[in-house]
C-alpha cells in the first residue's frame, strides 16, 4: 500500500517528530518568526521552513507576515480530531494504571504478610 502524503492530512504531518517540536513550541499562544523557532529547536532554516510548510498546507499553523517577518502561530484547534481519536483509546490507559496500583498494593500487601510470618 503507498504511504500517504505527510501534507494529506493533519495525523500523517505530526507523525514527524520534529514537527511535533515545533508545535510544541507554537503551543504558547504567540505568533514566532521563523527564526525564533530555528533559534530554540537549534535546526536548521531549511528544515524548519520545511516543517512549516507542511504544517500549514494542513492548518495547523498559520502565518502573518509583519514587515519582513513571517510569523507563524499554532491553530491548535486543528487538532481537534487527533484529539478525539485518542480520546477513544483513554480507557485502556485508565485501566492499565488501575492494574498497575491493585498489583503494587498486592505486593505491598505480600511483603507485610511475609515480615509478620518470618517474626
Amino acid at each position: 500500500m503507498a504511504r500517504a502524503r505527510t501534507t494529506s492530512d493533519v495525523f500523517n504531518a505530526i507523525a514527524e517528530p520534529r514537527r511535533r517540536e515545533i508545535i510544541e513550541f507554537l503551543a504558547d499562544g504567540q505568533s514566532h518568526a521563523v527564526s525564533e523557532v530555528i533559534e530554540h529547536l537549534s535546526m536548521s532554516q531549511s528544515a524548519v521552513s520545511k516543517h512549516l510548510g507542511v504544517l500549514l498546507r494542513v492548518g495547523i499553523v498559520s502565518v502573518t507576515t509583519s514587515g519582513p517577518l513571517r510569523l507563524y502561530r499554532l491553530e491548535a484547534h486543528r487538532l481537534q480530531s487527533v484529539h478525539d481519536w485518542v480520546r477513544r483509546y483513554e480507557q485502556f490507559w485508565s485501566n492499565q494504571i488501575d492494574r498497575i496500583k491493585q498489583r503494587a498494593e498486592q505486593k505491598s500487601r505480600t511483603r507485610k504478610t511475609n515480615r509478620t510470618n518470618k517474626e
